[in-house]
């Protein structure tokens, strides 16, 4: 092997230590900016009409489709969750204020077994208006799905008005959920 290949090879790891370096700089500047937001991942669908699918049902529940979302003529929450998720035990409660205060929201358990979301359920409350089962992840794709839980905001004619990667809490309920939700009313 000559000098120069040799040498190449050992700076490489230099060049890939700067380059993480900057990744890192960047973001710690733009946490510093309030401009960094780790839930602020896009997604193609906001501006655009529901995905078309149809699920099964989580007994007791029929399951439900995308024209049946469209049908309902009203602001709803799609939220995939999953039993074995830990953020979804955490956004639990705030699920269920929201269901108290009149939101219909529609739960699709992500790649989960029935007994399983059964007992999740029954631990954690149902807020649940419907649930549908994507036990293959097939319509996860379809939204683009980084994770569960993830919650998708549907306005009365169909089209993705907001979308949250990761668990709700109530702060995020009153700065952004419940203003947009009054606003598709």
């Amino acid at each position: 092997m000559t000098a120069l290949p040799r040498r190449a090879l050992l700076l490489a790891p230099l060049g890939a230590a700067a380059i993480g370096g900057t990744g890192f700089w960047l973001l710690l500047n733009r946490m510093s900016e309030g401009s960094y937001d780790p839930h602020g991942v896009p997604s193609m669908l906001i501006g655009k009409p529901l995905p078309t699918f149809s699920l099964p049902g989580q007994p007791p529940s029929q399951g439900f489709s995308s024209a049946d979302i469209v049908a309902a003529r009203r602001p709803t929450l799609i939220n995939f969750f999953a039993s074995w998720c830990i953020p979804c035990v955490q956004e639990a409660p705030a699920l269920v204020l929201l269901k108290r205060q009149g939101t219909p929201i529609w739960g699709i358990a992500y790649k989960d077994k029935s007994d399983a979301t059964a007992e999740f359920l029954q631990q954690n409350g149902d807020p649940y208006t419907r649930i549908a089962r994507d036990e293959p992840g097939n319509t996860a794709i379809d939204f683009g799905l980084y994770g569960v839980p993830e919650s998708y905001v549907i306005d009365k004619s169909g089209i993705v008005r907001w979308r949250w990667a990761g668990g709700l809490s109530e702060d995020i309920l009153h700065q952004s959920l419940a203003p947009l939700l009054q606003s598709l009313a």
